[in-house]
């Protein structure tokens, strides 16, 4: 909290001359954005607009040299203002002019510029950086991963600490220019459109662009020696996939997955409206992690997701959080259902697709397959808490609450959200309270009572709520009635998607 300086004419302008910048109104930027879950991400006092990130990367020795310019304005007359980071930093410049900086908790950069900056002032924040990011760990885990040829940044809910420094929390969205120079031979990846690249001397620089807001998690960098294929959808979207050259046994299952990512694009086109960025694709590096992650454009995908043959649901789920998650991303860490809930719920929709079992009865088994007493129903999808923000009920409870909103509001209404709700926040934030609002304000009903039920409600909800919801006899009466649907094996194998983070989601 600060006052400004309130004086008339030329009081003013004496006092402000007498008491120095720092001392008046200015103040340091908190040093997380507010988020309860996690209080130490992000920061405040200020709003990035644009990374540009000059990166040089040797994979055999995994060091890293990067020089990071922001483009920010600020939100408050600031005197300082931290960065979330753990490289070594050299050098800083704010506005040009060399800024101190120190370090301070398990992750932050405190940045204190020769001169305060006044209330939205444009900023351009200079970061000259190196280290070896393998060796830096944060809260007991570290987010960067190590392949025989080089590395992966990807993870969940932050990754961006072991490559370049930001204001990690997805409330603070940018665009990006990622240009990253390696070894001759070696690739490096990131999201967007390759605009360009050039050898020089042994190395060969990659420059990737990024030109809608996105947020920092979702941003990602990947280096080794791969095999890029590229196409267009019949949709018109670019699509770039890239797999490791040494992926073995698993090779021919993820080849078989990711290249149908065009095919899906368009597909889910169908039911949340057009394609929101300039290309689509992802990746399978050598990584042993178990996880998939849905990086902006460039889906990250670990060769696990792969080890039982071709798995398109899970290419459904990554492509469907396009949309629903980062295009229009959560305002905070509490509202993970609107990410997760619907990736599951166009599981099901593909399911369907495919002739496995519709979604209706996809509902009624995972209402039915966990009786009143499973642990299962004390997870709250629309408020988790950070323990649980990864946990199954999160995905099947959450997929289980949007089947029951399309049959309170019957098909016109919940397909006329399900498209609308992404082109109504596009490129911006949103919570569950906001998607309830837009619901209600679609369907002309009422919603205040099922959201309660399904999403908040630390309990199974009863059989009158089962059945107000258009939930099968079967599955109210009697879980053993219920057919489990051909896909269910499939989907569940998902539930790990992001269960197998480096911070154990």
């Amino acid at each position: 909290m600060h006052r400004r300086l309130i004086a008339p004419g030329a009081l003013a302008a004496s006092l402000l001359l007498a008491i120095p910048a720092s001392a008046a109104s200015y103040t340091p930027g908190a040093p997380g954005i507010g988020d309860p879950y996690y209080p130490a991400y992000g920061n405040g006092g200020y709003d990035v607009s644009h990374y540009d990130l000059r990166l040089t990367y040797q994979p055999r020795t995994d060091e890293l040299e990067g020089t990071a310019t922001l483009l920010a304005t600020t939100t408050q007359d600031l005197s300082r203002f931290d960065l979330d980071f753990l490289l070594d930093v050299s050098e800083v410049r704010v506005n040009g002019a060399k800024a101190s900086f120190s370090t301070s908790g398990e992750h932050e950069l405190e940045i204190t510029p020769a001169k305060p900056l006044a209330k939205g002032t444009p900023v351009t924040v200079v970061v000259r950086y190196s280290g070896v990011p393998s060796t830096k760990s944060a809260y007991g885990f570290s987010t960067w991963h190590r392949t025989p040829d080089g590395a992966v940044a990807a993870d969940e809910p932050e990754s961006a600490w072991w490559w370049y420094p930001s204001n990690d929390h997805p409330l603070d969205k940018a665009t990006y220019d990622v240009s990253v120079a390696v070894p001759d031979g070696t690739q490096a990846i990131s999201n967007g459109t390759l605009q360009s690249s050039s050898s020089r001397l042994g190395w060969t620089r990659y420059n990737w662009r990024s030109n809608k807001p996105q947020a920092t998690y979702l941003t990602t960098l990947a280096v080794g020696k791969f095999d890029i294929t590229t196409g267009t959808s019949d949709g018109g979207v670019p699509v770039v996939n890239a797999y490791s050259k040494d992926l073995g046994d698993n090779d021919g299952a993820a080849r078989a997955s990711v290249e149908r990512t065009g095919e899906l694009v368009d597909w889910l086109s169908g039911y949340f409206g057009p394609y929101p960025f300039s290309s689509a694709g992802g990746y399978v590096p050598n990584t042993t992690t178990g996880y998939a992650l849905e990086t902006q454009t460039r889906v990250y995908y670990s060769p696990r997701q792969f080890a039982n043959g071709s798995n398109t649901s899970v290419v459904v789920h990554e492509l469907a959080h396009q949309w629903y998650g980062d295009d229009v991303s959560l305002k905070g860490w509490k509202d993970i259902w609107i990410n997760e809930g619907f990736a599951r719920y166009a599981q099901w929709l593909w399911s369907e697709h495919e002739g496995e079992g519709t979604t209706q009865e996809l509902a009624d088994y995972t209402y039915a397959s966990h009786p009143a007493d499973d642990v299962f129903w004390t997870v709250a999808p629309g408020d988790p808490g950070a323990e649980n923000q990864f946990d199954a009920a999160v995905y099947d409870r959450g997929a289980l609450a949007v089947q029951a909103l399309r049959n309170e509001v019957g098909d016109d209404a919940f397909f006329a959200v399900l498209k609308g709700w992404p082109k109504e926040h596009a490129y911006g934030n949103a919570s569950v309270d906001d998607f309830r609002t837009f619901a209600e304000r679609v369907s002309g009903r009422s919603l205040d009572a099922l959201f309660d039920t399904w999403l908040f409600q630390p309990s199974k909800p009863g059989a009158p709520a089962a059945r107000g919801a258009g939930l099968a006899k079967s599955a109210v009466a009697d879980r053993g009635s219920v057919a489990r649907p051909t896909s269910w094996r499939k989907i569940a194998a998902t539930d790990s998607v992001h269960s197998g983070t480096a911070r154990g989601h």
